[in-house]
């Protein structure tokens, strides 16, 4: 008797088990708390993975409007480099043609200047041989410092200046009581100078 009430209540399903399942199992506040964790857990995630994604967006955005600008200024660059290249061009063949001009302009000048030059030695080789060939002679000497005036050409040196070798050039050495050491003895050759610009050296005796 007591082996088939024992069998008997072996056989009898628990209070809480649901009929044709397994034995359910109560869910804990521990294990309610951990579920709710997790999920909170997933949305905090999902919520920064959200927050990334449109700060990566914004990024992008922001990226290309760069991209284009920058394609806009390169483009603005290139415009205005061509630009200037275009106006250097066109200055330098302007300052090429305005030198030849200038130096074609000062040639014609001096030449003109050395036409009565010319003519006056014309004049002297048709008088032959006598007074008047000396006399032509003396016209054209008479001429001449005008001509180089006009071309800004003056000449210099004379007997007593102070020997200086950027402007004369010393042949020789001579002794002379009447003049001071260092000085020019004697002017052998005219120097010439353009402005400021030596155009011969004067050949002189110094000194010593």
């Amino acid at each position: 008797m007591d082996e088939e009430n024992k069998t008997e209540e072996m056989n009898e399903p628990a209070e809480d088990a649901v009929p044709g399942t397994p034995d359910a199992v109560p869910e804990t506040e521990a294990a309610k708390d951990d579920k709710e964790n997790k999920e909170d857990k997933e949305d905090k995630k999902l919520k920064k993975l959200k927050a990334e994604n449109k700060k990566l967006k914004a990024d992008l955005e922001l990226a290309q409007k760069s991209a284009a600008a920058a394609e806009a200024v390169a483009a603005e660059a290139g415009d205005r480099y061509a630009r200037v290249c275009a106006e250097y061009e066109n200055f330098r063949r302007r300052s090429a043609k305005e030198k030849e001009d200038t130096y074609a302009a000062a040639t014609a000048d001096s030449l003109e200047a050395l036409l009565p030059l010319l003519d006056n030695l014309s004049r002297a080789a048709s008088y032959g041989e006598g007074e008047k060939v000396i006399e032509g002679i003396h016209m054209i000497l008479g001429t001449l410092p005008d001509v180089l005036t006009k071309m800004n050409v003056t000449a210099y040196g004379q007997p007593g200046d102070t020997f200086d070798p950027a402007i004369h050039n010393a042949v020789m050495q001579v002794q002379n009581p009447d003049l001071p050491e260092g000085t020019v003895a004697d002017v052998l050759q005219c120097g010439y100078r353009y402005g400021d610009k030596i155009i011969r050296h004067a050949m002189v005796s110094v000194v010593c």
